[in-house]
């Protein structure tokens, strides 16, 4: 079984990764693509102003959208400097206030954690594994607080619907509008506290199938 079947049949056994839980009524789309000339040129504050802005005007909670989007933004951070080609996002993001909680969807064990402070990555980032009759996989998250590391040890049990972070301010959180970054993943391929967010083109295949959409686990 492959994960994307797995989450397809299991659907109902997740708990929401927010509350109050995230619907098509209280959300809304962000684009980022680079076909979405919305958001280009403008500065830190202007851009979360305006991430903020549509949020209000749409009466929403969040902002939800991004996989596997093209995304030129990453050419403006030194992260990316030596490996331009990365331009396919593989997670969801959701731009939400910094402060707002996330909780574990299913039952899991800390697989590992770090504090990537490199302008563009992830900043502090938690990811969990999930083992169910015998399947196991991985749930990432990324922008966290840095008190959301605090008293973590890897294979700490955490159980499912169990507030385990915070969405981290732009300054804690790898320089990005405050938002949570989640993506499935099944295979880490021996990744600790770190895990590509951001996909070359020619190895998407790999990584449509290693990482699928997790949306269905995000937006009710």
């Amino acid at each position: 079984m492959n994960l994307e079947t797995f989450i397809q049949q299991y659907r109902d056994s997740f708990a929401p990764v927010f509350n109050p839980v995230l619907t098509r009524d209280n959300t809304v789309y962000m684009d980022f693509s680079s076909l979405n000339a919305v958001y280009e040129g403008l500065g830190e504050f202007e851009m979360d102003a305006a991430i903020l802005r549509k949020l209000r005007d749409a009466g929403a909670l969040a902002g939800v959208g991004g996989y596997l989007e093209n995304r030129s933004v990453y050419e403006e951070t030194e992260l990316f400097d030596d490996d331009a080609e990365r331009c396919i996002h593989i997670g969801v993001d959701v731009f939400m206030p910094d402060g707002v909680s996330v909780y574990a969807p299913l039952d899991a064990e800390v697989h590992s954690f770090a504090n990537r402070k490199m302008i563009g990555d992830y900043g502090p980032v938690i990811i969990l594994q999930h083992r169910v009759d015998e399947f196991v996989f991985h749930t990432l998250y990324g922008h966290l607080s840095e008190d959301s590391l605090h008293g973590l040890t890897d294979g700490r049990v955490i159980a499912r619907g169990e507030k385990i972070a915070e969405i981290g301010p732009r300054q804690i959180n790898g320089n990005w509008p405050p938002h949570l970054h989640f993506q499935l993943i099944q295979d880490m391929q021996e990744y600790r506290g770190d895990y590509p967010g951001v996909a070359r083109p020619t190895e998407l295949e790999y990584f449509k199938e290693n990482c699928p959409d997790p949306s269905p686990l995000l937006v009710e």
